[in-house]
């Protein structure tokens, strides 16, 4: 997974790169969704239930005996 570099126009729109809106069929006017966890962003094609992924992720987290908190000051001693 190679790190993508997306710019914010003045207006604050962001524009996807093509080989991502192929990739997941993103049609102009499709609502994406978008969790912030602290500062990072998870944007996602479908809508979710946040519940039904916070719980996802903290399950798979709590398998790698890390809590969220920790997971987010890893990436952000990344920067």
């Amino acid at each position: 997974m190679v790190p993508l570099t997306l710019k914010v126009s003045q207006r604050g729109v962001i524009t996807l790169p093509k080989r991502l809106r192929d990739t997941y069929s993103i049609k102009p006017g499709q609502i994406l969704t978008l969790i912030d966890l602290g500062g990072v962003f998870v944007l996602t094609p479908t809508r979710l239930q946040v519940d039904e992924l916070a719980n996802k992720i903290k399950d798979e987290l709590q398998k790698r005996g890390m809590s969220l908190e920790s997971m987010l000051q890893v990436l952000r001693d990344e920067n």
